[in-house]
């Protein structure tokens, strides 16, 4: 039988997530994507709270790659204000290309570093 498009996905985000771990200090920056929209959230793992979080529908952006790359740097200015500049990326199973690889270029262009 075959497996879904989302049931590997989610396959490759636990393995991703065994491996990263947001801190105080270094929190997880972490994205979900639906067909209607993006949303991202920074993420404290030990306090298991979410500092920032930020979607598309708050920065009135269309569902395409200028809008990611608005999101990324919304994110980016939201957790400069927190006093936060490092992040660790979560890509939750997604390719890092496309609205992913825009949000990410846009967070980079917004000041914060992974």
């Amino acid at each position: 039988m075959k497996l879904s498009r989302n049931k590997l996905r989610m396959h490759r985000k636990l393995r991703i997530r065994a491996k990263i771990s947001g801190t105080g200090k270094l929190p997880r920056l972490s994205v979900f994507r639906s067909l209607k929209g993006i949303y991202v959230q920074v993420i404290d793992d030990n306090k298991k709270t979410t500092i920032v979080s930020a979607r598309l529908k708050d920065i009135k952006a269309k569902n395409n790659i200028a809008g990611a790359n608005g999101l990324g740097k919304t994110i980016a200015k939201k957790c400069m204000d927190k006093k936060i500049s490092a992040v660790v990326f979560d890509r939750s199973g997604y390719k890092y290309h496309g609205k992913i690889k825009a949000l990410a270029e846009g967070a980079r262009e917004g000041g914060l570093k992974f």
